[in-house]
């Protein structure tokens, strides 16, 4: 039987993931997620982002938005951003929400 409480790091987000069933209970502490960096980084939709903060919103679990990606989705337009100000814009898109 586990005992503890866990970390879930969902990076890269490379597609949707539903998180709901997981959430339930007091087992997973925390949410990471993050998208993919590097020259031939994938895309990752800010919409993939907002599901898994929104599960963890209804679950009562921390969620943390680490970093966007090189290429970014966000509101039907594709963003690309550098390595260095992914993290930064990681927060500050997570505040807008």
């Amino acid at each position: 039987m586990f005992r503890g409480r866990f970390n879930c790091h969902c990076e890269p987000l490379l597609g949707p993931i539903d998180l709901k069933d997981l959430l339930h209970g007091d087992w997973i502490e925390k949410v990471v997620a993050g998208g993919e960096s590097g020259d031939n980084a994938r895309v990752c939709d800010y919409d993939w982002v907002i599901g898994i903060r929104n599960a963890c919103i209804q679950n009562n679990v921390s969620f943390t938005f680490k970093q966007t990606a090189r290429l970014f989705m966000k509101e039907g337009r594709k963003y690309k951003i550098f390595r260095k100000p992914q993290s930064s814009q990681a927060r500050e898109t997570s505040g807008k929400v």
